[in-house]
C-alpha cells in the first residue's frame, strides 16, 4: 500500500535549490561522499521549506526558510535545529538532525539537514485506502493526544532546553505579539479584527501553573505515521515535524493551536472545507473529546478551553495572513497561497462567532 507514502514532486521554479552549490558545500563538509541525484520539494506546509535530497548513500531532507519577506522572529533555523538536538535522544518521534549551515552565502539562507522519516502525512483528506475505518480514527485521535502528552511531560532541564523560553507571562506575550504581527501583516481585504482582539486581551487567562516544551503546531499534517500500523488498524505515529516554533510556555495553549485546526461535524460547511484535518468524519473524536484525552492522561480536571481555541483561530489567522501578505506583494508565486486572504479572514470570522461577537 505504498500509495500511502508522503510523496516529495518537483521543486516550484521561484523555490529551486543549486544543487550544483549545494553539492558542493556539502561535500566539502563531509556531510556527503557522492554527488546529489536528486532533489525534490513536498507540496505541503506554507512557511519553512522543505526538500528531499537524495545520494547514492543517503536520503535527507532539507530545510530552509521561504523566499522574500519573513518576520523578524519567524523561520529560524538554528533555534529548529537545537530543539531537534535536545529532543530526538529523549523523543523517539523527533527527526535527528544531520548538519546545520548557518553560511548565508552559500543558498541565501541557513538551512539544515535531517534525516528523513518514510511513512504517511494525512493532511486535508483521508486517503482513500484508508477510508471508512472509523473504529481506527478514534485509535489515531488517540494516539495523537498522548504523543503530545509524552511532549509535555518531558523535563526541560534533563533535555538541556530550561533556558529555550520564559514560561512566566507566556499567555500576555503570546496575545500581544500574535495581535502586533496582525497589525503588520493587513492587506486592504483584511476584516475588521478590532472586537476579536479586544475580547481576546479582556478575557485573558493566567498562565497554566505547569509550564512545558510546547510544540506550537501539532496538527496531523505535521505528523508521521507508520505505514503498515495503519493496514494493521493499530495506529502509531513514527514522526512528528515542524518544531520552528518550539518553546517553553502553557500547554493550554498548545491544546488550542491544535483544536484551531480541528473541524468537527456540525461545524459551518466553510470551516470544514478549509479544515487542514480531515477530523470531521465519523469516528474522530471531538474537539472536547480529544481535549478529554489529554487532560485525563495529566490527571488534570475537565475544564472549558474554548479560550484557546479562539486564540489558536486568531494565531492561525495571522500565521496564514502573513504568508497572504508576503504572496500580495509578490514575494512567492506559490498559487496555494492567492486565496490564503480569504482564508484568514474565514478564520478571523471563526473565532468571533466562537466568541459570540
Amino acid at each position: 500500500m505504498t500509495e500511502l507514502l508522503d510523496q516529495a514532486i518537483e521543486q516550484r521554479s521561484s523555490e529551486r535549490l543549486d544543487q550544483e552549490v549545494l553539492q558542493s558545500y556539502l561535500m566539502e563538509q563531509g556531510v556527503i561522499q557522492s554527488p546529489i541525484t536528486s532533489i525534490q520539494q513536498f507540496s505541503g506546509g506554507a512557511s519553512n521549506l522543505t526538500y528531499r535530497v537524495q545520494t547514492a548513500e543517503h536520503d535527507t531532507i532539507l530545510r530552509r526558510p521561504p523566499f522574500g519577506h519573513k518576520a523578524k522572529t519567524a523561520h529560524d533555523m538554528k533555534r529548529e535545529v537545537t530543539v531537534l538536538t535536545a529532543l530526538s535522544p529523549h523523543l523517539d518521534v523527533c527527526p535527528k538532525p544531520l548538519h546545520y549551515c548557518d553560511d548565508e552565502s552559500v543558498m541565501g539562507s541557513r538551512f539544515y539537514l535531517m534525516e528523513r522519516i518514510e511513512g504517511v502525512i494525512i493532511r486535508h483528506d483521508m486517503p482513500k485506502a484508508l477510508l471508512e475505518r472509523p473504529d481506527m480514527y478514534a485509535l489515531m485521535c488517540r494516539e495523537f493526544a498522548g504523543r503530545l502528552v509524552q511532549l509535555h511531560t518531558l523535563n526541560p532541564q534533563k533535555v538541556g532546553l530550561a533556558q529555550f523560553g520564559k514560561p512566566e507571562g507566556y499567555v500576555s506575550r503570546q496575545v500581544n505579539g500574535w495581535v502586533g504581527r496582525m497589525q503588520a501583516a493587513k492587506t486592504a481585504n483584511t476584516l475588521d479584527d478590532e472586537p476579536l482582539t479586544k475580547w481576546l486581551v479582556e478575557q485573558m487567562p493566567d498562565d497554566h501553573a505547569e509550564s512545558a516544551i510546547i510544540h506550537n503546531d501539532y496538527k496531523f499534517d505535521n505528523v508521521i505515521w507508520d505505514e503498515q500500523s495503519l493496514i494493521d488498524n493499530a495506529p502509531k505515529m513514527i514522526g512528528v515535524l515542524d518544531w520552528e516554533m518550539t518553546t517553553l510556555g502553557d500547554p493550554l495553549m498548545d491544546i488550542g493551536a491544535t483544536l484551531a485546526y480541528w473541524v468537527e461535524a456540525g461545524d459551518p460547511p466553510a470551516l470544514i472545507a478549509s479544515g487542514m484535518m480531515p477530523t470531521h468524519m465519523p469516528g474522530m473524536l471531538t474537539r472536547e473529546e480529544f481535549a478529554q484525552v489529554y487532560l485525563n492522561a495529566r490527571g488534570w480536571p475537565s475544564q472549558d478551553l474554548s479560550y484557546y481555541r479562539i486564540f489558536g483561530l486568531f494565531r492561525l489567522a495571522v500565521i496564514v495572513q502573513q504568508i497572504y501578505y508576503r504572496y500580495d506583494l509578490g514575494q512567492t508565486d506559490n498559487p496555494r497561497f492567492a486565496s490564503f486572504g480569504d482564508l484568514a479572514n474565514l478564520l478571523i470570522h471563526s473565532a468571533s462567532s466562537t466568541a459570540r461577537l
